[in-house]
């Protein structure tokens, strides 16, 4: 298995997870569970591989991903009521797909030569659709649109430690880490001590 081949299994485990996790919130059967837990878990990286124009879907490629995202929603279907708070569970899990998912972006990406602007804007897109999707379906305000969190901003961040060490010519291993340890360490810390980037706040007409 190649490291963008693992990053993209990493995230489809993470994100079907936190889609699984969803599902339970808004108490859907297992037929629910289990679209949502795909639809999570594919997401983002169906966008990227569309807009990037490859050859294949990830999924389409390899349909495993989508049998393991259900195996996933079968396991929470029985298992999810053991979490002391799933919306905590999920938000965890979610930052844990969010940082390997922007690597794996940025990685396809920079694999087929795009400019550094598109590689920062797939490891954006990567990262953040499938929340996306998953939070839209399950009608909850999504994690990239909360006030102030750090989340797209985090995989952007991300996005932009993988162009440098690249650019400093550091080993792929290396550039993955870096990218994945950076968005997560913003996420977490949006998480637990409320990192945040100012919000607008209207003020009133001059008289």
């Amino acid at each position: 298995m190649t490291p963008l081949a693992a990053l993209d299994f990493a995230a489809v485990v993470v994100f079907a997870i936190s889609g699984a996790l969803a599902a339970s919130r808004a108490q859907l059967d297992i037929v629910g569970f289990a679209f949502i837990a795909c639809l999570t878990a594919v997401g983002g990286g169906t966008l990227r591989d569309v807009l990037l124009n490859r050859d294949q879907v990830f999924w389409i490629a390899e349909p495993s991903y989508i049998l393991i995202a259900c195996l996933v929603a079968f396991l929470l279907f029985f298992t999810a009521h053991l979490f002391e708070s799933r919306l905590k569970a999920l938000e965890w899990a979610d930052a844990v797909a969010l940082s390997t998912a922007v690597a794996a972006g940025a990685g396809v990406a920079m694999q087929l030569g795009q400019p550094p602007v598109i590689v920062a804007l797939m490891a954006v897109a990567t990262g953040c659709f499938g929340g996306l999707m998953r939070d839209v379906v399950c009608n909850e305000v999504p994690l990239i649109l909360k006030q102030g969190e750090l989340y797209a901003s985090a995989a952007l961040a991300g996005g932009l430690a993988l162009l440098t060490a690249n650019y400093f010519d550091a080993p792929r291993i290396a550039e993955f880490s870096i990218c994945a340890a950076v968005t997560f360490v913003l996420r977490a810390g949006s998480m637990l001590w409320g990192w945040s980037l100012p919000v607008y706040k209207s003020r009133p007409p001059k008289p």
